[in-house]
């Protein structure tokens, strides 16, 4: 039998897996013909094309995939007619090909509205690897760059411009963003955190024109006779089935396009198959990956014998993050069922909205929204698939645990709970049970799970909860479960401190060489760095390092909600000069920003554009100050009370014990951030005991305290040392220091480690104060030199021209990012709200 694919992307690479691995495996002929220059490749992470990923990374095709199963792929193969009655095609060349059995897998085309104007120029599709090239092209002699649709593509394709450098801004035609996932109040917040971060949003916009600009390329004419101008523009605004062949070939498509096929993939015509976004199953297309592979693994059953491979429908439930945001949608999300109700939770500070849509008897879950935190869609979307009854106070589900008066707990589901064949990956179609049985074979990393069985291994949505379900299989089996600290290196964070350590390995690429596989992620990237910094204290921005850091540490700087940096400077232990505040006001007037005394008894300066923070720092540095290190995960603040030197209740100098202590581990990077607090006395107003480090002032010396916390979950820190000498109290906090930068996981504050760990205070002192474990010597030497080796970061970086030269709000033009507008309000400036922005937007 020959079988003929036309199209190669990547629901056609799956039906040639699953081909492949079913019984006519070595007994079919396969002729595969893709249209376009390469093999298929990841349209989901397409994005990633411009962070620097290549064509080659990514690429779907296993190396020696086709040589190995003997199909014949062929690049450049256009297929112009389908003539059903012979079992033939022609390609655009004019050769006629022979099939027995034919499957469509021709996927779609960005939509373009027939807009006066829209084959200018500059004008683009977001769709292929040519695309993705050609807008690189555009932005290289842009400085702005429009997006035509709101939806999720739209959203991608904004970042994409966002990361050229370009002024961006979306335009929709719907009243909100993404308005097939979410609803209006999801789509709101939606909007104020895409805003925050850069782009313009104009919703409830038809473009009726584009003509010449005036001060840009081209100009965008709304009906409403407002208008807005860019340089490059984008057409994201929806795709259509390419469905071309089948109407050519008088196939039955659907209502609104799309080939129509059964339940087994089937056309019309018994011996054509069509699968993807190019088919019709009952009136529906499906845009997303996962009914696409499903149809695809229904196909190749059924064309190799399986009479009741059935295609069953697919959930749209999806969890995206754009652009940072994240947006998640289950379900009946908007409320359609015929008596349904619904729960909504709203923090407009922090931009969060939450939204369920239950049964009429407040027993089953039939949809969701999430917007600005998606951290419950793992158990909403088990519960809404699997039937799982709803607690009896479904509004705890979304709502944050300290706002439960009643002291009632975050309901959620375990793994434990969901049944066998509760659905874990939608995109390859992976059950509870099958994960499993994959550990029961041997399988015990994310990496083999995902090679097993394909959980994860196209969108990686499902991770977290195919890791945990493995997890606990393996824990039920006997087996060593292990933290690695992602799929890329098979090793703890501590493990791999240790290996960076002992191994003298200073760059991510030796790192990876050595340990690791694949080319890392925002989770390795980031720790690898922290690591860095803590064994060797090198500049974070050297050309080697600046790739791995996260976006506040690649710009010195803490980023605000509305695209603009705080500036701190160091204040140790709170104290400044007249001269000092006196430079401090003088900066902050000059350069226009918001000042406020910060917890940590320092001045914070809020409102610098990216490419003032290098003029301002200069300015402080000459004035003496240093880089509060606000931005990073290291040492941040030590608070102090003014200690004996003032107070008639003081003990001992906590002023000066908070300075030393600050300029002694001012350089500190670690797992997280660290604050310190000393009280002169019990009275305690420094707060001590709510710091990762904690010291107060006794009549016989200093009392130690450890790993307290405040934020979210406070916790009280506990006593681990009384009555010491200030040389006594610097050597257990260095051994206590390193020590908790050698062992904790990535991302883990004091008190979670502390919490962890297993034997407690008492092995904590054990090792602190005792030197159980004879390291000591080896954490304060190690701690020297960090001390040893200290710079201020800011310094190196306005004194390094390469350095200096990432400080610009876009790549191709010194120009001042204009979208960053702040407003009066108590005499100083704040961001402005969208309303504001808008009227500020509105065209003369």
């Amino acid at each position: 039998m020959h079988i003929v694919l036309i199209g190669h992307g990547m629901v056609g690479q799956k039906f040639l897996e699953s081909l492949a691995e079913g019984p006519a495996a070595g007994q079919v002929q396969v002729t595969v013909l893709c249209e376009e220059p390469r093999p298929a490749y990841d349209r989901v992470h397409l994005s990633e094309f411009f962070s620097g990923k290549s064509a080659e990374d990514l690429s779907l095709v296993p190396e020696g995939f086709f040589e190995k199963t003997g199909f014949t792929l062929r690049l450049g193969a256009r297929v112009v007619s389908i003539e059903r009655r012979d079992h033939t095609l022609k390609l655009a060349d004019g050769e006629v090909i022979h099939y027995d059995k034919l499957v469509i897998a021709t996927g779609s085309y960005p939509f373009v509205p027939a807009v006066p104007g829209r084959d200018r120029p500059h004008c683009h599709v977001y769709r292929t690897i040519e695309d993705l090239e050609g807008m690189q092209a555009s932005g290289r002699v842009s400085k702005s760059g429009v997006v035509i649709g709101g939806g999720l593509l739209g959203l991608e394709c904004a970042k994409a411009l966002r990361d050229m450098g370009l002024q961006t801004h979306v335009v929709e035609f719907a009243p909100r963003l993404m308005a097939v996932q979410v609803d209006d109040g999801g789509g709101r917040v939606l909007r104020e955190k895409i805003e925050a971060l850069g782009v313009q949003v104009h919703t409830s916009r038809n473009t009726v024109e584009i003509t010449d600009g005036v001060s840009a390329r081209h100009r965008l004419v709304f009906t409403d006779g407002t208008w807005l101008e860019t340089d490059m523009l984008v057409f994201s605004a929806g795709i259509r089935p390419r469905d071309e062949l089948g109407r050519q070939s008088v196939l039955a498509t659907g209502p609104r396009g799309g080939i129509v096929i059964d339940d087994h993939c089937r056309t019309s015509d018994r011996n054509v198959y069509a699968i993807g976004e190019v088919a019709s199953w009952r009136e529906q297309t499906f845009g997303l990956v996962a009914p696409g592979y499903e149809m695809a693994r229904v196909a190749a059953r059924h064309i190799s014998g399986d009479a009741e491979a059935a295609f069953p429908g697919a959930d749209m439930s999806t969890k995206l993050k754009l652009m940072g945001v994240d947006v998640a949608s289950i379900g009946d999300a908007h409320g359609k069922t015929p008596k349904c109700r619904s729960y909504q939770y709203v923090d407009e500070r922090k931009q969060v909205y939450k939204r369920l849509v239950v049964s009429e008897d407040g027993q089953f879950l039939l949809g969701a929204v999430l917007v600005g935190d998606a951290e419950e869609y793992g158990t909403l979307l088990q519960m809404a698939l699997n039937g799982i009854k709803l607690p009896a106070a479904p509004e705890f589900l979304i709502l944050p645990s300290s706002d439960s008066s009643d002291g009632k707990a975050k309901f959620a589901i375990g793994p434990d709970a969901l049944p066998d064949s509760a659905q874990l990956c939608s995109c390859n179609n992976v059950t509870k049970g099958q994960i499993c049985a994959a550990v029961g074979e041997g399988c015990t990393t994310i990496g083999d799970i995902k090679a097993c069985t394909k959980a994860g291994a196209t969108c990686g949505g499902c991770v977290p909860l195919v890791t945990q379900v493995m997890k606990l299989e393996m824990a039920k089996r006997g087996m060593a479960v292990n933290n690695h600290l992602c799929e890329h290196f098979p090793h703890s964070r501590q493990e791999l401190y240790h290996l960076i350590r002992v191994g003298g390995i200073k760059t991510f690429g030796e790192l990876m060489a050595k340990h690791g596989k694949g080319l890392g992620c925002d989770i390795c990237k980031p720790a690898a760095a922290s690591i860095f910094a803590s064994c060797w204290n090198d500049f974070v921005l050297k050309p080697e390092l600046a790739a791995l850091q996260d976006s506040n540490d690649y710009y010195l700087g803490n980023i605000q909600k509305d695209g603009s940096y705080s500036v701190v400077p160091r204040m140790p232990g709170g104290e400044v000069t007249p001269d000092g505040l006196i430079a401090v006001g003088q900066i902050a007037k000059k350069y226009g920003l918001y000042t406020k005394i910060t917890g940590g008894a320092r001045v914070d300066m809020f409102g610098a554009r990216v490419e003032q923070l290098p003029l301002i720092w200069e300015e402080l540095i000459a004035a003496g100050f240093e880089s509060g290190h606000a931005y990073g995960k290291s040492l941040r603040t030590v608070k102090s009370c003014v200690g004996s030197t003032w107070c008639r209740y003081g003990v001992d100098d906590s002023v000066g014990l908070a300075v030393e202590i600050e300029n002694r581990y001012k350089g500190l990077r670690a797992p997280h951030k660290i604050k310190f607090g000393v009280s002169g006395c019990t009275r305690e107003c420094a707060e001590a005991q709510g710091k990762d480090v904690g010291i107060i002032a006794t009549d016989k010396g200093w009392n130690l305290y450890v790993c307290g916390n405040g934020g979210m979950k406070p916790r009280h820190a506990e006593l681990i040392a009384s009555d010491l000498s200030k040389a006594d109290l610097i050597k257990y906090v260095d051994r206590f220091l390193m020590f908790y930068v050698r062992t904790a996981d990535r991302l883990q504050r004091t008190s979670t480690w502390r919490d962890n760990m297993e034997g407690g205070l008492d092995y904590l002192k054990s090792v602190v104060i005792d030197d159980k474990l004879g390291l000591g010597a080896e954490l304060e030497a190690q701690m020297q030199a960090v001390v040893d080796s200290y710079q201020c970061e800011w310094k190196t970086a306005v004194t390094t021209p390469e350095v200096r030269q990432r400080f610009r709000s876009f790549v191709n033009s010194d120009k001042a990012d204009e979208k960053i507008i702040f407003v009066e309000e108590r005499g100083q400036i704040r961001p402005a709200r969208p309303e504001e922005r808008a009227e500020e937007a509105q065209p003369a």
